[in-house]
């Protein structure tokens, strides 16, 4: 693989303590790199060190001649003096990007709802954000970096851009490095992880999954971390093993060591333990949406109906995800649950005992408490019991949400937006509701302050409600999901991927093939959604018993796979002859797997599986 661009020993230090200390790397066509780390570690600056957007203090940055690359960062903005169109594309004639699918996929991808004549100063910063990535996007690079482009984005975004940037480039082509608190996106589409720690970057082969066991594994070898961190990275890795083992089937990482790392770890929540205890706490009545209705008054002086007879019923020790685009419905739904709104019609009964708080993206709740420092704005408080029984002081919690001894003496109006977070998250705890509603909890947070924070959610005693663009969280902290669409309430039983479909089915029948901005390209501007052939009586019963043929030799594969590598794990590793072998055979079946899901795929397809 050609050598793309790299640093030699660079170092990196603002005059407050070494943010990078003599880190080598470098990218080579075909890498796929996550960078992950605590907020503050460096990665953001290590990213703008190898796009040549910041120049270090100490080594050196080299590029391959004729690299192009191209920079998403969390500080770049649009000339708001130019419409979308010509953020995006530049002076290129309408004929050029219009006759272009992949400037159209991207169009379409990432600003189907703006005009393309739309000024960029009239948008708000999440359109202008988008407009900023679709520009990046639309150029031909070599290497692409990337500062959290999921923010802005929602559930059907995120999986759009994963799409497209594993369609981008051919294999082994092409370079891209993402910073990004999304662990779903990490998964989909990096292949190698570097954590930035302490001025260093460790490698680790395989997207998040992998970098969890891996990092687990070396913790667990080298007794280097406490056992606290430790503890808690082997229950993620429990989870991912277990709740969603399709992330792990991408990463080529030890199943056998997997599976003795958290052999003694139980399930992440004992589900049985929590609605036990949330129904002595809030009795079978939570909070039930019966026939509601909600609409709102429009400009024309008209009504516009957004929630339509919805029936809900929420449970105790229930944990519930709500999916929707923007404008669906979703805050409608939060506010009828909190009580902070009446429908126009139908009602909502609440039980007698439910306290309801909210966890929401503004952190207005701790402007009163601006001057204090954090130890006395929770010293007011006192414990709180968890689903095991035991109880844990409001100490306790700040540090198990990762808070310092240094940072206790901290004033409110001195922490970082992570740090104002996960005090907001614990105030709200500490106020002991039996319902929480959280309205996008993730911002602002890193990997391992999320995995923490979810750790301490999974033993919280409580009916629980999330809104959530990050569908790792989702899938992580809730057991059921919900979309708002068209009005009403639907049921997911197949979760986030189940959405995904719904939305992407339903633009494409609404807006065809090849829209921008409610216009369609010259190219394609008759163009319509392809439909699947309609399947005789006996041609499905064909492909249901391919299908099933198929699953059971993925089945067979996975089990023979599994097979040869504990026989790697007992085998004589001096013997080299005999290891190759064994690994020859993995490889073989891998390959073998792989050929199998593409045929599964295809089966489904056609069966409109």
């Amino acid at each position: 693989m050609a050598h793309l661009l790299g640093t030699q020993s660079i170092g990196l230090d603002f005059g407050t303590g070494t943010v990078l200390g003599s880190v080598t790397v470098g990218l080579e066509d075909g890498d796929r790199i996550g960078i992950v780390g605590s907020n503050g570690a460096g990665k953001s600056s290590l990213m703008a060190i190898l796009a040549g957007r910041l120049a270090p203090h100490s080594g050196q940055v080299t590029t391959t001649r004729g690299t192009r690359v191209g920079v998403l960062d969390q500080s770049d903005h649009v000339d708001e003096s130019l419409t979308v169109i010509e953020a995006i594309v530049g002076d290129a004639d309408t004929h050029e990007w219009a006759s272009d699918p992949r400037i159209r996929d991207i169009m379409s991808g990432l600003v189907p709802d703006l005009p393309a004549d739309a000024v960029v100063g009239t948008l708000s910063g999440g359109q202008q954000r988008r407009v900023a990535l679709a520009a990046v996007l639309t150029g031909e690079h070599d290497v692409v970096f990337l500062d959290e482009p999921t923010n802005h984005l929602d559930v059907e975004g995120v999986a759009w851009l994963a799409d497209h940037l594993n369609r981008r480039w051919a294999r082994g082509r092409g370079a891209l490095a993402v910073v990004t608190h999304d662990r779903w996106f990490l998964d989909a589409v990096t292949e190698r992880t570097w954590e930035v720690h302490d001025g260093t970057v460790d490698m680790y082969e395989g997207g998040y999954a992998a970098y969890v066991l891996q990092r687990v594994e070396r913790d667990r070898i080298a007794a280097a971390t406490e056992a606290k961190r430790q503890n808690l990275m082997r229950k993620e890795l429990a989870w991912l093993r277990r709740g969603a083992p399709a992330r792990t089937s991408k990463p080529k990482f030890r199943i056998d060591a997997a599976n003795a790392l958290i052999a003694d770890v139980p399930p992440v929540r004992d589900q049985v333990q929590l609605t036990r205890m949330a129904t002595a706490r809030l009795g079978k009545d939570v909070v039930e949406l019966i026939r509601c209705s909600v609409s709102y008054p429009t400009v024309d002086g008209g009504t516009r109906e957004v929630l339509h007879e919805v029936d809900w019923n929420i449970g105790p020790g229930e944990r519930v995800g709500l999916l929707g685009e923007n404008g669906a419905g979703k805050s409608t739904m939060l506010r009828l649950i909190t009580g902070d709104q009446e429908p126009t019609s139908g009602r909502v009964k609440t039980g007698m005992t439910v306290r309801v708080a909210q966890l929401s993206q503004q952190l207005a709740e701790l402007d009163e408490h601006a001057e204090e420092r954090v130890s006395g704005v929770v010293k007011q408080f006192s414990s709180i019991e968890l689903a095991d029984g035991s109880e844990m002081t409001p100490t306790q919690l700040l540090e198990r949400l990762g808070f310092t001894s240094a940072q206790l003496k901290t004033q409110v109006k001195r922490l970082s937006g992570g740090q104002r977070r996960r005090l907001q998250l614990l105030l709200v705890l500490l106020s002991e509701p039996n319902v929480l509603v959280l309205d996008e909890p993730t911002n602002d947070l890193d990997t391992d302050v999320l995995a923490a924070m979810e750790d301490l959610l999974d033993s919280w005693p409580g009916t629980l409600v999330v809104v959530s663009h990050d569908r790792y969280l989702l899938e992580r902290v809730t057991d059921d999901q919900f979309a708002v669409m068209d009005g009403g309430l639907r049921h997911l039983p197949g979760g986030v991927d189940e959405y995904v479909e719904l939305t992407r089915n339903r633009r494409a029948a609404a807006d065809g093939v090849g829209t921008f901005g409610g216009a369609s390209s010259p190219s394609a501007g008759t163009a319509s959604a392809p439909q699947a052939p309609q399947l005789t009586g006996a041609e499905r019963r064909a492909l249901e018993k391919e299908l099933q043929s198929v699953e059971r030799r993925m089945a067979k594969v996975g089990e023979l796979t599994e097979g040869v590598h504990h026989e790697m794990v007992m085998h004589d590793q001096a013997d080299f002859a005999g290891l190759a072998a064994l690994t020859k055979q993995i490889g073989d079946l891998e390959e073998e797997n792989a050929e199998l899901e593409e045929r599964w795929l295809d089966l489904s397809e056609q069966l409109g599986a």
